[in-house]
């Protein structure tokens, strides 16, 4: 699908240029942290260290007890100390997940668990490093702790948990089963923003936030006036510069090529679309109708609506909007444009209201891949398994009704499924 020449999309292009495909924008989210990692040695590194050290933390039974045992006892001595208050739903235990390129929000979730079990991680590598049982083990453990006690290493903790906090919010809106879309770009240019402000006035914060981290765990601070000097090659003479040069380029090329990654996926045109398939949306008396909008997203169709007809259609959609306002039980109770097509056909006024109508239907086939449907090809894997390996589509897809739709079919009665097997032929029941 991203092929520039021979690919799928360039090809359909080719034939249809109005033929538009709205890729998940959650997804598209995630591919912009992967971005920075990939274009980042310092970045890319960073998380290799996470990973590794989040693998040794937990390679046993024995050093997640030692995990869970030590943060139970630090905890103690917090609530002893009245640094932390106890309550309902305060200091619940916390895990360790390891990020992954394809999981959502994971990044963010492996950071902050990191930061808050920062002393137990230590612990627990302090006593695999003196009792591991073999020579390799001991000697990979230290290099690991010696690393993660390392400013550079705390600094990229703290920058990247803030870049990656800027668009949490966004991450679970568009997660939702249910996506506002209005509210997601409302969300998205909120994170733009928030970047924005940490880029112009977020440098003494995040290095204040760095260095009482530092203090609190003994790890030193370097003096960033001192020189640095690179590494020498052939080709080319070391480099001299200041530590805290180094650290502020890496905090503004971050946050740069978080921000450009952002305008790069989440581009207007997908924008437009989405949003003004949301404005058509007849939920709660088209409570979203927003006529600019609409209109938008119809200039997007060339082919159907040329200038005479983007005429037509400002027109109709003032008189369409008043009379689905007017109370019409008709058009009450739309859950979706389905529904509303639907009821402009059986009221016969699809051909009344034509253009709106053509506009409606475009919306219909325009594929917009949701959160729900990147789970769904996920959850394919748990179903057809190797031991379903021939399963036929249609029963593939009464299998995948049933596993997304839990919580509807939990409802449902073994009598009522056994009673409406029954009806279907007659069958000889066991009493």
């Amino acid at each position: 699908m991203q092929g520039k020449v021979n690919g799928l999309k360039t090809l359909i292009l080719e034939q249809t240029p109005s033929a538009y495909c709205i890729h998940c924008f959650v997804h598209q989210l995630q591919l912009t942290l992967v971005v920075v990692v990939n274009k980042h040695k310092e970045v890319e590194t960073f998380f290799a260290i996470i990973a590794n050290v989040l693998n040794v933390v937990g390679a046993s039974f024995k050093c997640r007890d030692q995990l869970r045992d030590h943060q139970a006892e630090l905890l103690d001595k917090l609530l002893e100390s009245g640094e932390l208050q106890s309550g309902k739903g305060l200091n619940q235990e916390r895990g360790l997940q390891r990020p992954g390129d394809t999981r959502w929000g994971s990044h963010y979730r492996t950071l902050d668990n990191f930061i808050v079990l920062f002393s137990s991680i230590v612990h627990v590598l302090e006593v695999v490093e003196y009792e591991g049982s073999e020579a390799d083990d001991r000697l990979q453990t230290e290099a690991f702790l010696s690393k993660i006690n390392e400013f550079d290493f705390i600094f990229l903790l703290h920058l990247m948990l803030k870049v990656l906090m800027m668009s949490n919010e966004l991450s679970k809106a568009l997660q939702k089963k249910e996506q506002d879309i209005n509210n997601a770009m409302v969300f998205l240019d909120l994170t733009k923003e928030r970047l924005q402000v940490m880029r112009e006035d977020g440098w003494v914060s995040l290095m204040d936030e760095v260095s009482s981290f530092c203090a609190k765990h003994d790890i030193v601070v370097p003096n960033m006036e001192e020189f640095y000097f690179s590494g020498k090659s052939k080709r080319r003479p070391s480099i001299v510069t200041y530590s805290h040069h180094l650290h502020v380029d890496l905090f503004y090329s971050v946050i740069d090529l978080q921000l450009q990654e952002l305008n790069n996926h989440f581009d207007v045109m997908s924008g437009n679309l989405l949003l003004g398939m949301a404005n058509l949306n007849p939920v709660n008396s088209f409570a979203n109708f927003d006529k600019e909008k609409i209109m938008t997203l119809a200039k997007y169709y060339p082919d159907e609506f040329g200038e005479l007809k983007l005429r037509d259609l400002s027109h109709q959609l003032d008189t369409f909007i008043l009379h689905m306002r007017r109370g019409d039980l008709r058009f009450s109770d739309l859950k979706g444009i389905g529904d509303l097509a639907k009821a402009l056909v059986e009221a016969n006024l699809a051909k009344s209201y034509s253009l709106v109508y053509l506009l409606v239907k475009l919306t219909l086939i325009l594929p917009v891949a949701t959160a729900t449907v990147k789970r769904g090809f996920s959850s394919m894997k748990y179903i057809k398994d190797e031991l379903r390996s021939s399963i036929s589509d249609i029963f593939l897809n009464d299998y995948l009704v049933c596993y997304f739709e839990k919580e509807v079919f939990t409802n449902v009665s073994n009598d009522a499924i056994i009673d409406r097997f029954q009806d279907m032929k007659a069958r000889r029941v066991q009493e």
